[in-house]
């Protein structure tokens, strides 16, 4: 017998392999992040026997089109066992041979590992890394999509596709979420993007069945803004803030005249002001944290900005599941510890 090895797949041919006598085709030696391999021979003997484990499907393929797919078995090769073979039959050689690319395709779940950055619909800037799961469930159109019409036929070919179509939809994706809800629930975040990114996954044949975000990160320059938005402040008023504060560095680098000067100072404490009172309030007063008053607000939790944990006991000065210092407005409600304004209910913070 003469061995024929490929890759990671053995095909076994007869002595003569010129008369075109059966042959045994089976994928050996496979790792379990092995996506397909291809026969390395396209033109198959007649009554040759393909091997195919619980784990994989055999495809036979050829000019752009998937003539049929083997499932778990061994398959004598014939017109009566596997009746597709009909459209294959070579003709020069009558029925003693047929022309095909013969691709085994791996049907157990597979990892992929993903990573990069994103901006949320805040326009704050992420980074972020993690793995996807997934497994091939129409290898046909699998093959149809991916594999044949570029000639893939490799685990990193086919891995580095899969990913670059992954992060695509995952950054569109993460571009219409906010902040709140990738930063404090992370784990549902990747719930949310398995369902928005598996119907893509389908119309190439695969099954997206988990993505799991593994960790995420902020630039320094945006954590407050992010802290001003986790506590319940508009985007809107965010850019407010921001725009007002840059009119004022510029009015006081420029050497316009007085009269462009006094007419900046004018707009900056409109621009500054804190937002107007939300659908929240009226307050209830009653005795508070540190000598003011605490409202009970309807519908407000105090949560830790930094970690997102569980509620925090009103007055609390550090969170009890981070450890991040806390301070209070004397409406109850959590505000940066540099704050001079309360961003939910705008009343001033005593220093």
């Amino acid at each position: 017998m003469v061995l024929n090895k490929i890759g990671k797949g053995i095909g076994t041919i007869g002595r003569k392999a010129t008369g075109f006598e059966p042959i045994v085709i089976e994928w050996k030696d496979a790792s379990p992040q092995d996506i397909v391999w291809r026969f390395p021979n396209e033109v198959i003997p007649w009554g040759s026997t393909v091997i195919v484990k619980e784990w994989e499907r055999v495809v036979f393929y050829r000019d752009g089109k998937v003539y049929g797919v083997l499932d778990p078995g061994r398959h004598v090769l014939d017109t009566q066992n596997v009746p597709f073979l009909k459209g294959l039959v070579e003709g020069l050689y009558g029925e003693n041979i047929f022309k095909a690319i013969v691709i085994f395709v791996n049907v157990n779940r597979l990892q992929g590992r993903f990573g990069g950055q994103s901006q949320t619909v805040e326009l704050i800037p992420i980074k972020f890394h993690g793995s996807y799961y997934y497994r091939v469930v129409d290898p046909a159109l699998f093959v149809n999509k991916v594999v044949g019409p570029d000639n893939r036929f490799t685990t990193e070919e086919l891995d580095s596709y899969i990913r670059g179509y992954f992060m695509s939809r995952l950054i569109a994706f993460l571009a219409q979420t906010s902040i709140r809800d990738v930063y404090q629930r992370i784990e549902e975040a990747g719930k949310r993007a398995l369902f928005v990114l598996r119907k893509p996954f389908e119309e190439i044949g695969l099954m997206l069945e988990d993505v799991v975000f593994e960790g995420l990160e902020v630039p320094p320059e945006y954590r407050e803004r992010m802290f001003w938005l986790l506590q319940g402040t508009s985007a809107a008023y965010l850019v407010q803030q921001e725009t007002a504060r840059k009119f004022a560095e510029a009015i006081e680098k420029t050497q316009a005249g007085g009269a462009a000067i006094g007419a900046g100072l004018v707009a900056i404490p409109y621009a500054l002001q804190p937002p107007p009172p939300t659908a929240q309030q009226p307050v209830q007063q009653q005795p508070g944290v540190a000598g003011g008053v605490v409202g009970a607000v309807t519908g407000y939790v105090a949560r830790c900005p930094y970690c997102g944990g569980s509620p925090i006991p009103q007055g609390a000065k550090f969170c009890p599941f981070c450890g991040h210092q806390i301070k209070w407005c004397r409406n109850g409600h959590i505000v940066p510890v540099e704050a001079r304004f309360c961003p939910v209910c705008g009343v001033a913070i005593e220093q």
